[in-house]
């Protein structure tokens, strides 16, 4: 008689290597945002998630973005961008501007407070990514290892898109 019980698929474990390559990218991505946040909220008070949202806007024509295009380019959710967002509407860093084309969508605008405090900050950021990314790295390291973890991202996306057609 057939089972109503779903079958349990083995996972495919990962060897040695592998498993050591994942703890090192583990232990190497999270010491590093670690510590490029505490650099960043020591020297000026602000969280790796705000500075890349302020850089995002600082580069982006008029100093704007559609909070959706924002949410895409900081690879976080739309809820969770908007808790940002209002956080640093109330710090003065950023405020919202409704959209003239679309009168659902509305545009995060980087405040002039905003741009003083990226460039500010930006110094201590560009410091701390050379100090522990660029300078012990050889450039073909840094090479590799920028496209292995734009692969990563790809993947995630993908595998993110899927869902969101499912």
């Amino acid at each position: 008689m057939p089972s109503d019980r779903p079958q349990v698929v083995e996972p495919r474990w990962l060897d040695g290597r592998q498993q050591r390559a994942w703890r090192q990218i583990i232990a190497g991505t999270t010491l590093l945002m670690d510590q490029l946040e505490r650099e960043l909220r020591a020297e000026h008070g602000l969280t790796l998630a705000d500075y890349e949202i302020l850089v995002h806007l600082s580069e982006a024509p008029e100093r704007r973005l559609r909070m959706a295009d924002l949410a895409d380019a900081a690879s976080v959710s739309r809820s969770r961008l908007t808790h940002r967002v209002d956080r640093m509407t109330a710090q003065g860093l950023v405020e919202r501007a409704p959209c003239p084309t679309d009168r659902r969508g509305t545009f995060a605008v980087l405040t002039p407070a905003g741009f003083s405090v990226i460039e500010a900050a930006a110094p201590t950021h560009v410091a701390g990514v050379r100090r522990y990314v660029v300078d012990p790295l050889d450039p073909a390291v840094l090479d590799a290892a920028g496209g292995a973890l734009g692969t990563v991202a790809a993947a995630i996306r993908a595998a993110a898109e899927e869902q969101d057609q499912e």
